[in-house]
């Protein structure tokens, strides 16, 4: 009898990954794989920290004629004695295991209180995906070296005597990237240059060399005018103001930051030509943005409301958003985080929600600040800042106008928003009166509204069009967003739309999960053009919270958790920053209604700090996805159901 597929799966079938195997197995989930940039970047962002650490002053990078790149700071050098648990070479490590470096130690002990390489995984994802790997250490009088290829020891460390003055330490990293695992081979050079002079800039007195033995040219920068001449270089055209630059940093846990995290900045406001924004945390470049970004946006509109409130000079018909304030502005920011949590080990964007109140707060106080010295140039940028808004709600008006005459009598229980602007309008559709109430108290009135929906809501997936809205909750779904039901090969108006984004909000428990489900049937079965074009969206609301005590520098904060997996990761994070687990409190939430509405703000509402997922038709075609929902959701399939849950079973997560 042939034996079937499900027989052989056996113990032989379980694979562990050890070592740097995962990374060389999938590349892109440790870093970007379009060139080898990034994993330059990571042996650059080392050496930066030591700079950061106090600990260096120059660094020199070296494009070598056959692509390979070297690496050398004048740090302290990596530590090459013999680690106790493992019994191998720190630096070894630090090369070799994945979650391995100085920087996760964050009391005021740590080797590096702000740092960027917070992962644990950079150089030894960039030994992993190099075909060789030379590291040499000048530290305590002697020169260590050790070699490595495809990740592997191929040179056990040695040592000797230093030819340099025993005061002279420093690490030089030497990488071969592994053409193999990248898309293209051949390193931007404009890129590369663009990241050094950065480092230069955020580095003040920092000396750095970058030497291109392909055209053999060498270029030195060291700024000693910070931000604001390296602003002023990049823009296009002249500020219409004098910039303004400042910093804030916590001298004390007063304001429940630890010491030493805040931002410098420099903002210069343009009449013309494209804005100029770069953004960094403890060194590292986030083009992607993140909550530090929100933070400087946020404090700079509510000083610039302030202003414009105390000197009258706001007109009735217009109403001041941040994006009116910060249109035109060019800004670079810097800011210092103690344990910063990006998006992805390609740190592009940063997560951390604390953020955006640290920075908001140290710039709100100091804008006010400057523009209380600098009157006339406020009221300039406040003539700026009003011409923007009236613009941005002439437009919006425009859109109005295409509309049809006719307007259908809105939901009574329906709390709208203010905004006409579609493009930024939501609505959430919210389940259970107690977290409509909630949610109607912390969203922002502007731009959000909620619609909260009582019980279940009808599976429409065998229902006919002509006869969903019988369902009151239904109708009501329709009329607000101001779309009629329609099918997968119609072409539906969609000019009566009401909101760009529709968002659907249940609890993170299995009876929200479900309402989750009827609704995307409903979206599928009767709006898929809302799907295809981008309108649906799902609101993650986290399962658990973590109220965790003063640790070293580190205040007492407040954790978020979507889901266990989430919150076992978070526990082990803790763990390793040595932070007493019995004084950590985990409460778990049993539903949206039991949630402050500060806490649903922060936690899904808020655009710079929830999770909102699109809702897509993914990998599957159009017929797939249909035949996925008909054993799924069809009143007849009960069997085909039962069979494919009982194949299926084992990969769920049983929430009881």
């Amino acid at each position: 009898m042939a034996t079937s597929k499900r027989s052989e799966y056996g113990e032989s079938s379980i694979k562990v990954l050890k070592g740097l195997e995962p990374v060389k197995q999938r590349p892109g989930m440790y870093t970007l794989t379009d060139n080898p940039l990034h994993i330059i970047q990571e042996v650059i962002d080392n050496s930066s920290d030591e700079v950061l650490a106090g600990g260096a002053s120059r660094i020199e990078v070296t494009l070598h004629k056959d692509g390979s790149v070297t690496v050398t700071d004048d740090g302290r050098g990596i530590p090459v004695g013999i680690h106790k648990e493992e019994g191998v070479p720190a630096v070894q490590l630090v090369f070799t295991q994945l979650h391995a470096g100085g920087k996760f130690e964050k009391d005021s002990g740590g080797a590096y209180s702000f740092a960027g390489g917070l992962h644990g995984v950079g150089v030894s994802v960039t030994n992993a995906l190099s075909t060789r790997l030379e590291v040499t250490v000048w530290r305590e009088g002697k020169e260590h070296r050790i070699v490595f290829a495809d990740g592997d020891v191929i040179e056990p460390l040695t040592s000797q005597k230093s030819p340099r003055p025993k005061s002279a330490t420093g690490t030089r990293v030497h990488v071969w990237p592994d053409p193999k695992y990248f898309d293209s081979p051949n390193i931007p050079v404009e890129q590369l240059t663009r990241l050094l002079r950065s480092k230069a800039v955020l580095m003040p007195g920092c000396e750095v060399v970058f030497i291109n033995e392909k055209n053999d040219s060498t270029q030195t920068w060291k700024f000693e005018g910070g931000l604001r001449e390296y602003l002023l270089s990049e823009m296009t055209a002249e500020p219409m103001i004098p910039p303004f630059e400042s910093s804030g940093y916590a001298t004390d846990e007063s304001m429940g930051f630890a010491v030493g995290e805040g931002a410098s900045w420099v903002v210069a406001w343009q009449e013309e030509g494209v804005p100029v924004r770069e953004s960094y945390v403890n060194l590292i470049p986030t083009p992607a943005g993140g909550t530090h970004e929100s933070g400087l946006r946020e404090g700079l509109y509510l000083a610039m409301k302030a202003f414009i409130e105390a000197h009258g000079l706001m007109q009735k018909s217009v109403k001041l958003l941040t994006e009116d304030v910060f249109a035109r502005a060019s800004a670079i920011l810097s800011a210092k985080v103690l344990d910063p949590q990006f998006q992805g080990q390609t740190k592009e964007r940063l997560n951390n929600r604390d953020a955006l109140r640290l920075v908001s707060n140290f710039v709100r106080t100091q804008f006010e600040f400057w523009l209380n010295g600098h009157v006339e140039e406020g009221k300039k940028l406040a003539e700026l800042v009003i011409k923007q808004a009236q613009a941005r709600q002439n437009s919006a008006k425009k859109v109005t106008k295409r509309k049809g005459s006719s307007v259908a009598v809105l939901p009574g229980k329906l709390t709208d928003c203010e905004s006409e602007d579609i493009s930024k309008n939501e609505l959430f559709l919210v389940e259970g009166d107690s977290a409509g109430g909630s949610a109607k108290k912390g969203r922002d009135k502007d731009f959000q509204a909620i619609l909260p929906l009582r019980g279940k809501v009808l599976n429409t997936w065998e229902v006919d069009r002509d006869r969903i809205f019988a369902n009151n909750e239904i109708h009501d779904i329709s009329v607000a967003i101001g779309v009629d039901p329609h099918g997968p090969e119609d072409d539906p108006d969609l000019s009566e739309l009401r909101y760009g984004k529709i968002c659907i909000m249940a609890d993170a428990d299995v009876d929200g999960s479900h309402i989750q489900v009827l609704l995307l049937t409903l979206f599928f079965r009767h709006f898929p053009a809302l799907i295809r074009k981008g309108h649906v969206f799902v609101a993650r609301p986290p399962l658990f919270r973590m109220d965790v005590p003063k640790t070293g520098r580190k205040p007492a904060r407040t954790i978020y958790c979507l889901d266990e997996r989430e919150l076992a990761v978070e526990r082990k994070k803790l763990e390793k920053d040595k932070v007493n687990m019995d004084k950590v409190t985990v409460s778990r939430f049993k539903g949206l209604g039991e949630m402050s509405e500060q806490q649903l703000w922060e936690t899904t509402l808020n655009p710079e700090t929830r999770r909102l997922m699109p809702v897509t038709f993914g990998e599957l075609s159009l017929s797939e996805s249909r035949e996925m929902f008909d054993m799924l959701m069809g009143r007849s399939e009960a069997a085909m159901r039962r069979a494919w849950m009982e194949n299926n079973g084992d990969q769920v997560e049983v929430d009881i």
